[in-house]
């Protein structure tokens, strides 16, 4: 074994025999050890264990090679030539800094900057040789490391790390395609992961006629409002809390896979929306008993924010043997059927039906004929009176003065001419324009009620009754919009009574925050529908009302029902107790007019005093009734 010189870099070599290296680099004559003076020449175990360490150089699987400080190569294995010759522009492999220059310009500057006597001046530095023009191979990549052995010298070492950078440039690939198939939030499977599954499930279904899946598409009910009340964060607590009961529930243990063999999958498609794949065969019923259980879970008391909030979901359920036959398509079909759920009042599960879609459709044309009808003022408002109940039928048909009058909200349209409220509230809802028309029944009222007290004077209605929705409730700049709508309309406050359902102000903390400042501003609350929501009689002294309103589905039994007769005699006198009003709602005949007043109603409203009245037709019932 011995050092050759090749363009005056010493280059180890097997010997004279041996054959000439890699990329031309010969050896030109053998490097002669020159006595020095002072110095014994080596013992025989000395030059044995030296040919023994060349042996290794030689044969060593990564580039070696020693330089000056300044980057002039002093000694080089065939290892290292072969590496970094492709990186060499002129072929040569006099400094190791020029030959690296135009691909890693920096490590003359980190030898410059490195100031220690020796040590490491950096470890497995990656870069990447530019593949060569005449072969189509992918881009060789060397790790390299230089380590100061002291002033003057250092060594290098190169090694190929081609393989090792591809493993990992396809590990890391690997998990970039898992990542853009998982819901950041609850690293659940997202959309296309769900899209995936459906589809191999189609694909099933085509091989064998007898296979079948399920899909069930669930959405919370009224989810807006806890972003709106409590802010992003708490809504993204529920939402995980919501993929956590969903995973339990479906006993699924890794969110990241979201299934098992047993064919199932729970998965996030965004927003407040997830969606179960059942992928093996089972009967409609059992369908149905796995909704009914995810209702139960997810519809538990939440815990965010130090408070405890109460969220139910809607869901939408889709055979595969009734739907189409593309995950898109399928979705789709579900979230329509989800959509009906929440038609028809939340906290359930819809089967979707073919005859869906025309529905579906009928209410999309009706969004888009309301926001219409809000830029060109195709609504309008009614108003209905409420009566003072007195001890004789002649007081109560002929009243001196509407008590109060209730507005409600109608829409003319082009074609259709008035729309029943019942066919565009709940899209209304549904589409996030209830907002905007219970602004526009506020402020029309409010303008109204105090034209008709510069009109009529002891005629006048004494009180306006205005329905508020949950969207109202949960903005912000609600109570603020209210106090600026009586100032500009000059309307008193204690003049107006806003009415919330009773499900509604017994749930939501929030909302009842929302009703005490409301209160506070000097107008009064009503409670609507009564006997319908959550509440009880022995929770209404928590509510912050002045007002109860008897359901109409109370009133309608009353004269044949004891059992109603009792519930609203004891809501009488509870609500007494606590010196509240009530209202007996939908009345319709003498008779339940009768009842309700021996039962100590104080007031009534329904079609057996009057319909809903344009405010040309309320002044002809005002005058009318004045005796």
């Amino acid at each position: 074994m011995t050092k050759n010189r090749c363009n005056g870099v010493a280059v180890l070599r097997r010997g004279p025999e041996s054959s000439p290296t890699s990329h031309g680099l010969t050896g030109d004559e053998a490097l002669r050890e020159q006595p020095v003076e002072g110095v014994h020449k080596p013992s025989a175990d000395s030059v044995s264990a030296n040919e023994a360490l060349m042996e290794f150089l030689y044969r060593a699987p990564i580039g070696l090679l020693q330089i000056s400080a300044l980057g002039a190569i002093e000694m080089i294995n065939p290892m290292s030539a072969r590496l970094l010759m492709p990186l060499s522009p002129d072929g040569s492999l006099f400094n190791l800094f020029d030959v690296l220059e135009a691909t890693a310009p920096q490590f003359r500057r980190m030898v410059q900057e490195y100031r220690e006597p020796s040590g490491s001046v950096c470890e497995a530095v990656r870069l990447k040789v530019p593949p060569s023009s005449k072969a189509n191979l992918p881009p060789q990549v060397l790790s390299v490391s230089l380590l100061k052995l002291d002033e003057n010298h250092l060594m290098a070492m190169v090694s190929d790390v081609t393989l090792e950078s591809q493993r990992e440039q396809s590990l890391l690939d690997k998990k970039l395609g898992e990542a853009a198939r998982l819901d950041k939030l609850t690293m659940m499977p997202n959309r296309t992961s769900i899209c995936e599954f459906i589809e191999r499930g189609m694909q099933r279904q085509d091989r064998d006629q007898c296979h079948h899946f399920s899909v069930l598409f669930i959405n919370c009910d009224r989810f807006k409002q806890i972003n709106d009340s409590l802010g992003h964060s708490a809504g993204d607590e529920v939402l995980a809390e919501v993929a956590s009961r969903l995973m339990r529930t479906m006993r699924l243990r890794d969110s990241h896979n979201g299934q098992y063999e047993n064919g199932l999958m729970a998965g996030r498609l965004g927003g407040d929306e997830f969606v179960v794949v059942i992928g093996e065969p089972q009967s409609e019923s059992d369908i149905f008993l796995v909704a009914e259980r995810l209702l139960r879970a997810l519809s538990e008391p939440y815990r965010v924010a130090d408070q405890q909030l109460h969220l139910s979901v809607s869901i939408g359920i889709v055979h595969s043997t009734t739907s189409s036959a593309q995950p898109d398509a399928m979705l789709q079909d579900a979230s329509i059927a989800m959509v009906e759920a929440k038609r028809r009042g939340g906290a359930r599960s819809v089967t979707f039906e073919p005859s869906m879609h025309e529905r579906a459709a009928g209410r999309a044309q009706m969004e888009n004929d309301l926001r219409r009808a809000i830029v060109n003022q195709e609504l309008f408002v009614v108003y209905q009176p409420v009566v003072m109940l007195g001890p004789t039928v002649d007081q109560w048909s002929f009243p001196r003065h509407a008590a109060a009058v209730e507005a409600l909200v109608r829409w003319r349209h082009p074609v259709r001419g008035v729309v029943p409220p019942a066919e565009f509230i709940g899209v209304a809802e549904e589409c996030g324009l209830i907002g905007a028309l219970g602004e526009f029944v506020l402020d029309t009222a409010c303008r109204q009620f105090v034209a008709w007290k510069a009109q009529l004077g002891r005629l006048a209605p004494r009180l306006l009754a205005v329905n508020l929705s949950r969207a109202q409730l949960s903005d912000q700049e609600f109570v603020a919009f209210v106090s600026r709508t009586l100032r500009d309309s000059g309307m008193d406050p204690a003049e107006l009574q806003l009415e919330v359902t009773e499900s509604l102000a017994a749930q939501d903390e929030s909302v009842q925050a929302t009703l005490r400042q409301l209160k506070a501003s000097g107008l009064s609350l009503a409670l609507d529908d009564f006997g319908t929501g959550y509440s009880s009689l022995s929770s209404l002294h928590q509510l912050p009302v002045a007002t109860v309103k008897i359901d109409r589905s109370f009133v309608s039994q009353a004269v044949q029902s004891a059992h109603h007769r009792v519930l609203i005699e004891a809501t009488v006198r509870v609500a007494a107790s606590l010196n509240m009003n009530t209202v007996a709602e939908g009345v319709e005949s003498e008779a339940q007019a009768s009842v309700v007043r021996s039962l100590g109603c104080e007031k009534g409203q329904g079609y057996f005093f009057s319909k809903p009245l344009l405010p040309e037709s309320l002044v002809d019932w005002l005058k009318s009734n004045d005796s």
